[in-house]
Order: C-alpha cells, then sequence, then structure tokens
C-alpha cells in the first residue's frame, strides 16, 4: 500500500501540472509501474486544450514494457468515443495488468462503466486511493458535469480587524509578496478568473499571471457588468487582444458601449436579468459550465462574494489575513453576512491553514 501511495502521490502531482489548461477535459495523471521492481515505465498527464487524456501518454512512454505492468490514474479512465478512442481500449490493448484508481468520474458516459470493462476485460481494478485529494484536484470535473457550472474557488483579502478596504478612495494594499505569488499561483491553475464591475473600475486590474516563466498561464478573465460600465480605456479592455477577456452583461446594455469594447476584442455575453436588472449569478455560471469551464477562481469584493454565498455557488474560499490593522477609522468590512453564515454552516469545514510570509490563509471547503 505504501509504494501504491506512492505512485498515485506522483500521479496528482503530475495531473496538477495542467490544471487550468486542459479544460473542458480534467487534468489527469498516469503512471505506468513495472511490478516487483517498482520501476516507472512511463508517465502522462492530459495535455492543454484536454487531448491527449494522460492515459495513452504513459502507454505511449511505456511501450512494449506496459504489458503485465501497473497503472495508476487519479480519475477512473474514460470509456466512450470522443475526439479520441476510449482510453479503456487503450489500457486493454496495452496489457496493463493492474489499475489503481483514485475516484470515479462522475460523468454520465463513464460513471463506473470504465472500470467495469476493464474488468471484464481481466484487469484487476482497484478504486479509491487517495479519493479526497484526487476529488479535490478535479472538483472543477465533478462540478461541471453534476452541477452543470465550473467550481468556484473564492478568494478574498483582509486585514487583521477585517476590512478589505479603507474608508477613503485609495486602495489599500493588504497581503505581502508571497501571499501575492500564491494568489498569481492559483489563477494559473483557473480556467478563469470573474469580477464584478466595482471591483474593475475601482482596481483597474490586469488579471494576469505574473510568475516567472507562467505568464502563458493567464486565464480567462470575465467580469460581471450588467451595465456595460467598464471603460475602454480599463487595463481588461485595452490588453483584451493578449489575454481572453468575456464581459457578461443584459440586454439593458448600451449598444454604443458594446461596440467600442467589441472593437478593442472584448467578447461580450448577453444573459438573462434578474428582477434588479443585473445578471442572474445561476444562469451566468451555467452559461461558463456550457463554455466547458471548470475551475472559476474569484477575486471580487465582498458583494460579490455574498452573492456567490447567496446562491450556493462557492466550493472553495481562501481568506487571506494581513498583518495590518485599520483601526477605529475601519473601512469596508471583507465578509458579509451571506458568506460569513455559509463558511460557519455544516457545509463547508477549514481544510488548510496556510503561513505565507507576514500574512496567514485560512481555506474553507464545501463538505461532500
Amino acid at each position: 500500500m505504501s509504494d501504491d501511495a506512492s505512485f498515485m502521490r506522483l500521479a496528482l502531482a503530475l495531473g496538477r501540472r495542467g490544471l487550468g489548461t486542459t479544460w473542458p477535459n480534467p487534468s489527469v495523471g498516469a503512471v505506468v509501474v513495472e511490478p516487483g521492481t517498482g520501476r516507472i515505465l512511463g508517465t502522462g498527464a492530459t495535455a492543454p486544450g484536454g487531448r491527449p487524456h494522460g492515459e495513452p501518454l504513459a502507454l505511449a512512454e511505456a511501450g512494449a514494457a506496459a504489458r503485465g505492468a501497473t497503472l495508476y490514474v487519479t480519475l477512473e479512465p474514460c470509456s466512450h468515443h470522443g475526439r479520441t478512442p476510449p482510453c479503456t481500449d487503450a489500457i486493454l490493448a496495452a496489457g496493463i495488468a493492474r489499475v489503481v484508481s483514485a475516484v470515479e468520474d462522475p460523468d454520465s458516459r463513464v460513471a463506473g462503466r470504465g472500470h467495469a470493462l476493464l474488468r471484464a476485460g481481466g484487469v484487476a481494478v482497484e478504486t479509491g486511493l487517495m479519493r479526497e485529494a484526487a476529488s479535490r484536484d478535479h472538483v472543477g470535473h465533478i462540478t461541471r458535469v453534476t452541477r452543470g457550472r465550473p467550481a468556484v474557488h473564492l478568494k478574498l483579502a483582509r486585514t487583521r480587524d477585517g476590512f478589505c478596504a479603507g474608508a477613503g478612495p485609495e486602495r489599500l494594499r493588504i497581503t505581502g509578496p508571497v501571499a501575492d505569488g500564491a494568489v498569481h499561483l492559483w489563477r494559473a491553475h483557473a480556467d478563469a478568473i470573474l469580477i464584478g464591475i466595482g471591483t474593475a473600475r475601482a482596481d483597474d486590474p490586469s488579471l494576469t499571471v505574473r510568475l516567472p516563466g507562467l505568464g502563458a498561464r493567464s486565464p480567462l478573465r470575465i467580469v460581471l457588468d450588467s451595465h456595460l460600465m467598464l471603460s475602454p480605456a480599463s487595463v481588461l479592455a485595452r490588453t483584451a487582444r493578449d489575454t481572453a477577456t468575456l464581459v457578461l452583461t443584459t440586454r439593458s446594455a448600451p449598444a454604443h458601449a458594446r461596440r467600442a469594447l467589441e472593437a478593442l476584442g472584448v467578447e461580450i455575453a448577453i444573459l438573462p436579468a434578474d428582477v434588479a436588472g443585473r445578471v442572474e449569478l445561476p444562469n451566468a455560471l451555467a452559461h461558463l459550465g456550457e463554455r466547458g469551464l471548470t475551475r472559476l477562481c474569484t477575486e471580487g469584493g465582498p458583494r460579490l462574494a455574498d452573492a456567490l454565498a447567496r446562491a450556493d455557488l462557492i466550493e472553495a474560499c481562501t481568506l487571506v489575513t494581513g498583518p495590518m490593522e485599520l483601526g477605529p477609522a475601519g473601512g469596508l468590512k471583507a465578509l458579509g453576512p451571506d458568506l460569513t453564515g455559509a463558511l460557519a454552516s455544516e457545509s463547508f469545514r477549514l481544510a488548510e491553514r496556510l503561513q505565507l510570509g507576514s500574512d496567514e490563509a485560512a481555506t474553507y471547503e464545501r463538505i461532500p
């Protein structure tokens, strides 16, 4: 079991490298191991764009040596025909004797069928090893196929006394360089970043990945902007041809504003409005799920955070707390009542606490 766990950890690590690059497919890691010796014969992970899958890449690297070997895979091998043949066919053709799979794929086209086909072909199949870690890594895929939308990872920064902004117009710098680097890594592992128009206008962010060697991993940038108030002079609009930018709006948005943004390369999607004339969040996330997005990082303010919590649309929430305090002057509270209530409920648990330089990060996860 200890060797099995070691090889599964390697498969998970391989899969994590591709997070944010393989949608609409999950980023699956695979390792082929020679029984008895423990020699690694081949490794693979889902390629950018979602094809090829990790299993055939690992099997191709192993070649003829894969016959009689063990395959470790982070998600149940697919059993349906898509743009490529099923991974189960490749596994059976390679002569793999044993498959150790971390978690079943809830996709109705697979959902246990992959494991069943392998067993019917004479392969010994074991499931559930490191299930919790694999479920966390594949939460985007799982959420999309079971809920019809991407998994939402909400990130909020706050001062020691709980504020995300000061009382004045000046932008408040709360976190240090280590925490900022972690945020950029979260961005690199996301398919898209979502903010509201309030944050877009107040901060004029770029929402790109600015870590050495990962500049090309900047995800799709999305702005909730019900009335198309995003300025053509904003960084997001001016750089839309370099980094894909999508604005979700409503039919009430002015046509001239739409034309101005589209001329700069911004994509505009018109969605249903709620009774207040705002984009309906459940419909917005369903639209993103239909596009194939699986992992959505949100970096908006407390208003968007509370709206997501109120609509029960959060899978994970990371609160990054800096060392500074605003004191009696106060400012804008980082946590609204809906998010506070959600994190304190039985639906969430504290999954991780990290020290990031002078900052502390606490991540709460939805309990399956």
